[in-house]
């Protein structure tokens, strides 16, 4: 979640981290591509730094992400089926051979990481001050084919996403919160989830923590 959670930008276009450095190079981080800790990844950042990166194919940074999308999708390149699982990349420490800019050289280094409390107020103040926040949730049976609304079934593990924001529908308090099944899911790439009540734990282990960009600004 660092890497598609944090971006630096000013006059400039936006510079996002690279999710697969995270994934491939981070050993303490978790399981690579089998999932892992928000916590952990924010740390790796603080201690290692990132590099720049971006969605599959994305120019004028470090390592963009290692896989293209896989399935069908509107208006989109099809690349073929999804495998069951990808094998977690080996770690390369170095940039896309175009770009200018050497890997140690294009590091964005982390400032702070901590866990928030379970608490609605905290999280909307968090992401108010700094941005979105990494959370972690129990996904239900039936989230893959989220159109509109809450979702139910039999619990299936845990997933990360990232809130980003809040509102109310219909007198009903939720949070905002995108996804990475790519933009033909849910609600264009992104979901609504009932807020202040803890559902799916989406409240219980939610991360941030904030990034040193001075030399972008």
């Amino acid at each position: 979640m660092l890497g598609g959670g944090r971006c630096v930008s000013n006059e400039r276009p936006s510079k996002h981290l690279s999710a697969i450095d995270i994934i491939s190079c981070c050993n303490d981080c978790g399981y690579g591509c089998s999932g892992g800790q928000a916590l952990k990844a924010w740390n790796y950042a603080i201690r290692e730094g990132v590099p720049t990166g971006g969605r599959y194919g994305t120019e004028g940074v470090c390592k963009p992400y290692y896989f293209h999308p896989c399935g069908r999708h509107a208006n989109q390149t099809y690349y073929g089926e999804c495998p069951l699982a990808h094998r977690t990349p080996q770690c390369f420490k170095a940039c896309h051979p175009y770009y200018p800019v050497g890997y140690n050289e294009d590091k964005i280094f982390g400032k702070t990481a901590y866990q928030l409390p379970n608490d609605e107020k905290a999280i909307m103040r968090e992401i108010m001050t700094n941005g979105p926040v990494a959370a972690s949730m129990r996904l239900h049976a039936d989230f893959a084919f989220y159109r509109r609304g809450n979702t139910g079934g039999r619990d299936r593990g845990g997933h990360a996403v990232k809130i980003i924001g809040w509102g109310t529908e219909n007198g009903t308090p939720y949070w905002l919160i995108a996804n990475s099944y790519n933009f033909d899911w849910g609600e264009k790439g992104y979901f609504r989830m009932i807020r202040g009540k803890n559902n799916c734990k989406i409240e219980e282990k939610v991360v941030a923590g904030t990034m040193n960009v001075e030399k972008y600004l």
